[in-house]
């Protein structure tokens, strides 16, 4: 059993006291080597992941503006419609007929005017010369201005007429894609009624509402200006339903000014482009994005922090005196492979990220730039590695 060990030993290159560990590895035997990096402050986006729905980004219900009977419809369900485009014609025969009515009582009433103005106009001199009464001329003067006041009127029920006639091709309001059409033909439509002929919906560009609890909001406002905390117009990436990555990005439109009193979120809309037609009105979706920056942030090796009991982070500083302080820190999310680290650590401090488990607070340490300390083997504690030890050594 001696033999082994000193092999062992022997293959590690010295004694335990040379290499910073006692017999077994454990800390605060010898001086034990670890691997630091010199931590500095940076710009880190502070991304927050959150669920959302898409909405169409523009939704329009086709409606009838006139009673009458569905005669045609020109639509194929689910295509895509331009704006003014017939999409429906309702039975015209009642309107043009009414537009036919009113055109005929505009001429009916133009007539009349014309013959009151020459009669006044006749009147007029035989009004100077006494020959009629001054009320007759009055009076005839009244009727010429009642009929050109009647022209008016006739001529307003006439363009009544005719955009009711008009009304009878319903058109796209809006230019995107129609739904299935919920009357046929045949069917009597009114312009009272309350479901639409069909819905149209625009899906490119597509929006997405984000739900944000009003506290983080808040808190973020708060933020804002402080300890380096600024704000920012950042991208937005989105998780499809089925974990995929969406692929194109978006951006923040705006944030309502209301608290939904039932859940506490407030809604904020992003804006996404949508020319394949990938994202469609109601999914649900992971939107995640960056609210600001904080520009004292450091980001710290995930192999160098850890949490104690309580589950507060604490990392390992090393001091000008080679010592290992405990430290806690704020660490509350993870940028890759590193920990965002908002409060706790200064400038230039070393911290360990490798041989923590070899060292305790307070501590002595042989400390080496990480890149260095990758290159320190591990002693292998295994029976089969002793032997190949000791095999190398003999």
């Amino acid at each position: 059993m001696a033999p082994a060990l000193v092999a062992l030993a022997g293959c590690s290159g010295g004694d335990d006291k040379a290499q910073g560990k006692g017999k077994a590895g454990q800390p605060g035997q010898g001086t034990p080597t670890v691997g630091y990096v010199v931590v500095q402050p940076s710009s880190v986006a502070m991304t927050t992941e959150l669920s959302g729905r898409t909405t169409a980004f523009e939704s329009s219900d086709v409606r009838p503006q006139v009673t009458g009977i569905i005669r045609r419809r020109f639509f194929t369900e689910g295509s895509l419609v331009q704006k003014g485009q017939p999409l429906y014609e309702i039975d015209q025969r009642l309107y043009r007929a009414a537009t036919n009515e009113a055109q005929a009582n505009l001429q009916s009433a133009q007539a009349n005017q014309q013959a009151q103005k020459v009669l006044a106009d006749r009147y007029k001199p035989l009004a100077e010369m006494e020959a009629i009464s001054k009320q007759d001329y009055t009076n005839a003067i009244a009727t010429s201005r009642q009929a050109t006041a009647s022209v008016a009127q006739t001529r307003a029920a006439l363009e009544t007429a005719r955009i009711n006639l008009k009304f009878t091709t319903v058109p796209a309001p809006i230019t995107g894609r129609i739904g299935r059409s919920l009357f046929t033909v045949g069917a009597l439509v009114s312009a009272t009624q309350t479901d639409p002929l069909a819905q149209i919906q625009r899906l490119d560009p597509m929006f997405v509402d984000i739900q944000q609890s009003s506290g983080d909001l808040l808190a973020l406002r708060r933020s804002l200006g402080q300890n380096g905390i600024v704000p920012t117009r950042a991208e937005v990436r989105l998780t499809l339903e089925d974990g995929s990555d969406y692929g194109a990005t978006g951006s923040v439109e705006f944030a309502e000014a209301l608290v939904n009193t039932e859940t506490g979120t407030v809604t904020l809309r992003a804006r996404f482009p949508n020319a394949q037609g990938l994202l469609l009105p109601g999914m649900f979706v992971q939107a995640k994005f960056a609210q600001s920056i904080n520009q004292r942030a450091f980001l710290v090796p995930q192999a160098g922090l850890a949490r104690d009991a309580k589950g507060n982070a604490t990392v390992y500083v090393i001091e000008a005196n080679n010592k290992a302080v405990q430290k806690t820190v704020k660490a509350d999310r993870t940028q890759g492979a590193f920990w965002v680290v908002t409060s706790g650590l200064n400038a230039g401090d070393k911290v360990v990220t490798q041989g923590l488990s070899k060292i305790a607070p307070n501590q002595s340490v042989k400390p080496v730039p990480e890149n260095a300390a990758q290159r320190i083997e591990a002693p292998k504690n295994d029976s089969s590695g002793g032997q190949s030890s000791q095999k190398k050594a003999g």
